[in-house]
């Protein structure tokens, strides 16, 4: 696992990511932790594809479907947003290494009654997928990935919503679509593709598990020869087991109607399924260092990405929806064998096979039966500290009492300034005196003096309640905001900086805090009429903040009386500027604060499902 890096998302819906397990043409995985204290694997896809009504249409139609097959053998999924500006899916967490990676790279061949297992842990998980109406089209030693249990399957079903999306280098609906090495004669021929085609790859599978070797040969050779090769001639089985021969070239054969079942599979498989261990001594011995790092990582800090499992590159890059490890052990003592192409006696499929033994309570991060931690403490301050929602209620309202106050100094010190501007125009007439224009600046003076008071809580209010805003907005929409949460506050100070990152910053606060109704141009439930009041407040504050710089210009270089009339001309235009401003600035607070409030109470009345990200970073 990779730590996060600084374009990553701290949250998505209510998981909190803890590190990446890798990237592949459909999105990012990240290893995540739900609320509830669960460890999943939770799919980004690419921004690109969320862009495809196509793509959106059919991803939500097979996490749908994935989401009846659940069973023991394949991937739970927990989690999902299709609808999101950013769909994304959570699954459980496997925290074992794939097929490929056992056999290519650390350990070599299964034994015999490894595959045995192997093979019917995939004819159950197939068995699964299948009566979800789902076929795999993708099943390869990378997409099986080895626990102490047994095998489980990744990846089925979802992948198909890319593989029909045209367009951006993608294949359309027809083409050939599947890895090379296993796939079917007719996905190699772009031919209609049924449950037939997952025991082909079944059987690819197999042999490679138990000589090392892909049947039909590595695309070194050239990609066309190696479809050939598939479509028309017989596998290499050379160091086959005897045991094995029958049920691998059962599922090879080139007719799909000619090809073993699923059922029958099982049947083959159940008489040497039952050995334990199913694996050799040093696999298990890494799966329990997985397991202890796995153990480490839940006890690290929640806030901060932790170091977990290191799976081999091969293991990260080709398991695009890691699962969560069953709690069920469905290796069984085993029935006789039965001749693959023997009828059976009765019409109906055989039963399930009852597990050996009970197993071991699961760990909460694995099993779906398992007591839940419950909330996990989370720091509140701190650079790791995640988001999490506070009501900007209490802030919103002194903020906005002290801007009505405000206000109210600014009318007085209008009036003060034009009545010291009359004094100027009567002493330059000739009817009035010096004594009545100093008598009326002191005034201006002293409630200038109390203005600043007022003003300068108006300041740290408006910090407080403007960095709280950013971080409820994390939490309504992880990864939506495109600058990071240290602008909230410098942003305002930072010389030029000031006169554009703010102004972002509150577009997408704003962004995240709408409702998400009908997608929108700045995304979902936003239209550009929805920014049109932090528009104008952004006008007059840039206009309050350059007449205020030059009636601070002025006032410095005045050397007489006469010239103090065009500081007191400056000092009426700022105060005409900006008390429409104070009052668009009391009128977000109220806006904003109101907006938040209303999105958390519907977060609370939907369950806190947690919102996915509305749109990707642009700095």
């Amino acid at each position: 696992m990779d730590a996060l890096r600084a374009d990553d998302p701290q949250w998505i819906g209510e998981y909190r990511l803890l590190g990446r397990l890798g990237e592949g043409g459909m999105g990012r995985v990240y290893l995540a932790r739900s609320e509830r204290g669960r460890t999943v694997a939770v799919k980004l896809v690419q921004s690109e594809l969320a862009h495809q009504s196509d793509f959106r249409r059919r991803f939500a139609a097979e996490v749908e479907a994935a989401r009846r097959v659940g069973g023991a053998w394949t991937a739970p999924v927990l989690d999902a947003d299709t609808d999101a500006a950013t769909p994304w899916v959570a699954t459980g967490y496997i925290g074992g290494p794939s097929l490929h990676a056992v056999v290519a790279d650390e350990f070599g061949p299964l034994p015999e009654h490894a595959v045995l297992t192997l093979g019917n842990g995939l004819a159950h998980a197939l068995r699964d997928i299948h009566g979800a109406g789902l076929v795999h089209r993708d099943l390869k030693p990378s997409n099986v990935l080895i626990t102490i249990d047994g095998p489980r399957v990744i990846d089925f079903g979802i992948a198909r919503a890319v593989e029909t999306v045209a367009g951006n280098g993608l294949t359309m609906t027809g083409a050939v679509v599947g890895s090379p090495g296993f796939m079917s004669p007719e996905q190699v021929r772009g031919e209609r593709v049924t449950t037939a085609s997952d025991l082909f790859c079944l059987g690819s599978v197999l042999a490679f598990a138990a000589t090392g070797r892909q049947p039909f040969g590595t695309s070194n050779s050239g990609m066309h020869a190696l479809m050939y090769r598939i479509a028309q001639e017989e596998p290499d089985l050379t160091g086959l087991p005897d045991a094995l021969r029958e049920l691998v070239t059962g599922c090879l054969a080139k007719d799909p109607a000619a090809r073993v079942t699923v059922d029958q599979v099982l049947a083959h498989t159940a008489g040497g399924a039952g050995a334990e261990p199913w694996l050799p001594g040093g696999l298990l011995a890494r799966l329990g260092r997985e397991a202890l790092q796995l153990l480490e990582l839940e006890a690290e800090r929640p806030s901060a990405p932790a170091p977990g499992p290191s799976p081999t590159p091969q293991a990260v890059v080709s398991q695009p929806l890691p699962d969560a490890v069953p709690v069920q052990n469905a290796v069984a003592t085993p029935p006789p064998a039965v001749p693959l192409h023997a009828t059976p006696a009765h019409s109906t499929p055989p039963p399930p096979v009852p597990p050996v033994s009970t197993p071991p309570p699961a760990h909460p991060a694995y099993g779906p039966a398992a007591a839940p931690y419950g909330p996990a403490p989370t720091p509140s301050s701190g650079p790791g500290a995640a988001p999490v929602w506070r009501s900007p209620r209490t802030l919103g309202t002194w903020l906005a009492v002290m801007l009505g106050l405000s206000t109210v100094f600014l009318l007085i010190d209008f009036k003060l300034n034009l009545a010291v501007y009359d004094a100027y125009e009567a002493y330059s007439s000739g009817t009035g005196s010096r004594e009545a224009i100093r008598d009326g600046q002191k005034t201006v003076d002293s409630v200038g003096a109390a203005a600043a008071v007022v003003s300068l809580t108006v300041v740290v209010l408006w910090l407080v309640w403007f960095r709280r805003l950013y971080l409820n907005a994390e939490v309504f929409s992880p990864g939506s905001q495109r600058l990071s949460r240290g602008w909230t506050i410098g942003g305002w100070f930072t010389p030029i900086v000031q006169l554009w990152f703010p102004k972002q910053i509150a577009n997408d606060i704003w962004r995240a805090s709408v409702e998400p109704t009908v997608p929108g141009p700045y995304g979902p439930g936003t239209r550009r009429a929805s920014l049109a009041l932090l528009g104008w407040w952004w006008a007059l504050f840039l206009t309050m903040y350059a007449t205020g710089w030059m009636n601070e210009l002025v006032a410095v270089t005045a050397e007489n009386i006469d010239d103090y009339a065009g500081v007191t001309a400056w000092a009426l235009l700022t105060d005409v500027v900006t008390v429409p401003a104070a009052v668009l600035a009391l009128s977000v607070v109220l806006r904003l604060t109101s907006l938040q409030v209303k999105r958390n109470e519907t977060r609370q009345q939907q369950g806190n499902p947690g919102f996915g990200p509305a749109y990707g970073r642009r700095y």
